[in-house]
């Protein structure tokens, strides 16, 4: 681009790998958030006021109130494949397009699923806290028995792109039945693909080994599994959630969890996170881990990479790789 030409400037709203932001400042002028501070939403106002574009990371919320206050701003690029982020209504009516980065990271976020899936069945976080503390003094038969994987039926809510690989990993690699519910069945063949069959919820819940969660989240899907669902599984059934925080009602599947209505639960997001429900701290058949399923150095590199293609591709070429609402801002931009 021209010297002369002024360039867009672009606001980076977390710490980012350094490739990336070195790959934005050869096409933008590039404010980024490199000590990785906690903006509150007035500064992250303030600091767009002035920018075309903001490369976010899936929290920071873009609805009305703080575009009123940011009359420049173009796009809204998340790095995350959610975007609850973002209010797409007020987003389309100010002319501002949000892109997510879908597909990049589905085979790593898949593999976590499984992972978490595994160490919630087979007790993996129980048992070693209890032997960091020290109280394995001996083994007997039934020390930490927990439940079987290969063979069960896991049930998967949310039948997507990860919940398609979740599905082909139990299926092929574990010899799992697969049942599934979705808004809508899916083709006969992916279907194949995936070894899975098509449920009611009802019939999912009380069906399954393992449930697995994997649907996007929004008003509809708020507490997909409260106290009402849970009472439906096996009390020997696992629960995992890799999808959203507010999918599942905490303060249920906590009591749930407590009372050993359910055998044990797996959760990678929280409502309200990063704030965790204090009764699922204080339950041991539990696994906990901080949004991290996406976690791989490479996949986080291609989901922030992506961000920045739909940023070039945006404001450079005009077209954004990944849009969420193209179609409500034709004739508009």
């Amino acid at each position: 681009m021209p010297a002369c030409v002024s360039r867009p400037r672009i606001l980076v709203t977390r710490a980012i790998f350094p490739e990336v932001a070195q790959r934005l400042s050869e096409h933008f002028d590039v404010e980024s958030n490199a000590a990785d501070a906690d903006w509150s939403a007035d500064e992250i106002a303030h600091r767009l006021q002035d920018k075309t574009g903001a490369l976010t990371f899936g929290v920071e919320r873009i609805g009305a109130e703080l575009l009123t206050q940011c009359p420049a701003l173009k796009i809204c690029a998340n790095m995350t494949v959610g975007y609850n982020n973002f209010d797409l209504g007020a987003m389309s009516a100010a002319g501002v397009l949000g892109t997510n980065a879908p597909d990049v990271l589905t085979e790593t976020t898949a593999d976590f699923g499984f992972a978490l899936l595994m160490a919630t069945a087979r007790r993996v976080t129980e048992s070693e806290h209890f032997l960091r503390a020290g109280k394995w003094t001996r083994w007997n038969y039934e020390m930490f028995s927990g439940a079987e994987v290969h063979g069960s039926t896991l049930g998967i809510i949310g039948m997507g792109r990860i919940g398609q690989a979740i599905a082909r990993r139990g299926a092929f690699g574990f010899g799992m039945k697969v049942i599934y519910n979705n808004r809508s069945p899916l083709d006969a063949a992916t279907e194949a693909q995936c070894r899975a069959s098509f449920v009611s919820k009802q019939a999912l819940l009380q069906t399954a080994d393992h449930v697995v969660l994997v649907v996007p989240y929004s008003a509809a899907s708020h507490h997909t599994i409260g106290a009402a669902e849970l009472a439906l599984m096996k009390p020997t059934a696992t629960l995992v959630n890799i999808a959203r925080g507010g999918i599942v009602d905490d303060a249920a599947l906590a009591a749930a969890l407590r009372e050993h209505r359910i055998a044990a639960a797996g959760l990678d997001v929280f409502e309200g996170e990063p704030t965790v429900h204090p009764g699922l701290l204080t339950v041991p058949n539990v696994v906990l881990t901080p949004h991290i399923a996406s976690a791989t150095v490479g996949t986080r590199r291609a989901m922030a990479m992506l961000a920045v293609d739909n940023l070039i591709g945006y404001l450079v070429h005009g077209k954004a790789i990944t849009p969420l609402n193209a179609a409500a801002l034709q004739g508009r931009i």
